[in-house]
């Protein structure tokens, strides 16, 4: 019980530091905000922001964003490829759906556990899947891939 009690208070510590405003963190003893004071003249906050925004590399202005945020694999994949890929994942879910709920009207199934089946909890990850390789599919569309 006290390994996990320190575990949860370690998640926890790890979890708030996340919403800790960047001035108040520190590095090696020394504020990020002693190191912009002598790395950089002062900016004003719209500066600063603008210039995040410019550097960023998920930030696009129109419809649709560039293919890049997709990342390095997807990023060079065609439209089609992508929209078979979700195709096959949206598949693979609806069929352990359907296979999950014959089994489960079996008689004893649910007592027992028998319907659960490892291959269908991994199939049923193709929901998740078919909406994400969907999205990617519109993005390379909407580029021209």
């Amino acid at each position: 019980m006290f390994k996990l009690s320190l575990v949860i208070v370690a998640l926890l510590v790890v979890f708030s530091n996340a919403f800790v405003t960047p001035s108040s963190k520190t590095t090696f003893g020394v504020t990020s905000s002693q190191q912009l004071e002598t790395s950089a003249p002062p900016q004003s906050s719209t500066t600063k922001l603008l210039d995040y925004i410019e550097e960023s590399e998920t930030y696009w202005e129109g419809e649709y964003p560039p293919s890049k945020v997709l990342g390095p694999i997807m990023s060079k994949m065609p439209s089609g490829l992508l929209g078979m890929i979700s195709a096959l994942c949206l598949g693979a879910c609806v069929y352990s759906c359907v296979q999950s709920g014959l089994l489960i009207r079996e008689e004893g199934a649910v007592e027992s556990g028998s319907w659960v089946k490892w291959y269908y909890i991994l199939m049923g990850f193709g929901g998740p899947l078919a909406w994400g390789t969907h999205v990617a599919s519109w993005i390379q569309r909407k580029n021209g891939m």
